[in-house]
């Protein structure tokens, strides 16, 4: 099995005149890998899911596959709030050859617990991938709780969460219940040296496409000014705007309904990356 620990970062969908702009994706994930990332998540929230068809994601993923070193680890984000076609997306992410599966807690239609444990059950058991869950209540008002998730860390290929609350009770009590197998990824920047204080062991992250050392090496506090600032607006507006200011990226483009970063948080953005030595 593939490394899941460490800095992953949650890709973007570099965009340019409304196509994916592969040049972009290729500098950018040779910069990744160069700067010490141990994987990669595609096609999650961060890469505009929503707004990918089926051909693009597979495009996206065999560019991605084809472009790094074998010890990457690659993830799909396949999770959507249809049991079947997440089902079916994971089957696909699967076939194309990804070392695992990345499940968000569906959106929107706020199914009670036991819903959720056989909407994770029904995914896990429809392929032999480790699958990785994904709680981020402030995405999908829907929350699992930890009985649930220990009910689920029992199913064979359920591996590990990423955990987005910024709750670091929670995640103590996580980990109390599934134990040191279980693999706690963080999934909010601005806490992730208390949530490595608790038995997390790594984070999928946005600000690592701008500051994977920092990230890796938990330098968080000096950068949380940095940290907030890349969720001024809904990721990922303000980090494909950094990327773009440091020339990685050659367009902040998004497809609606997101848009970019306004030119007020703009500035300050501008302003505070030149303050921390990512702008000349």
């Amino acid at each position: 099995m593939k490394n899941f620990k460490g800095t992953i970062t949650a890709l973007v969908t570099p965009f340019f005149q409304g196509k994916i702009d592969f040049p972009s994706l290729e500098q950018l994930i040779k910069d990744q890998i160069r700067r010490g990332v141990t994987g990669f998540v595609i096609s999650g929230t961060t890469g505009e899911s929503p707004t990918l068809n089926q051909d693009e994601k597979k495009a996206i993923f065999d560019f991605v596959k084809k472009n790094v070193p074998d010890q990457i680890t690659l993830i799909m984000g396949t999770g959507s709030n249809s049991t079947q076609k997440t089902i079916e997306d994971s089957r696909l992410a699967e076939k194309w050859g990804a070392d695992g599966i990345l499940v968000v807690v569906p959106y929107y239609n706020k199914p009670p617990q036991r819903g959720l444990f056989e909407h994770f059950k029904a995914v896990a058991s429809s392929v032999q991938i480790p699958v990785i869950l994904y709680n981020v209540p402030g995405r999908t008002v829907a929350s699992l709780e930890v009985d649930t998730i220990k009910k689920l860390s029992e199913l064979p290929n359920v591996i590990g969460i990423k955990e987005a609350t910024g709750n670091i009770e929670f995640a103590k009590q996580i980990k109390q219940a599934c134990g040191d197998q279980f693999i706690m990824l963080s999934g909010d920047d601005g806490t992730l040296d208390e949530f490595m204080k608790v038995g997390g062991h790594g984070v999928i992250s946005v600000a690592s496409h701008i500051i994977p050392e920092a990230m890796s090496k938990l330098i968080i506090k000096e950068n949380r000014d940095l940290i907030d600032m890349l969720f001024i607006e809904a990721n990922p507006i303000p980090i494909k705007m950094a990327l773009y200011l440091t020339g990685v990226i050659r367009s902040p483009e998004l497809r609606l309904p997101l848009v970019e970063l306004s030119q007020g948080a703009t500035e300050k953005l501008k302003k505070l990356m030149t303050e921390k030595g990512l702008l000349k």
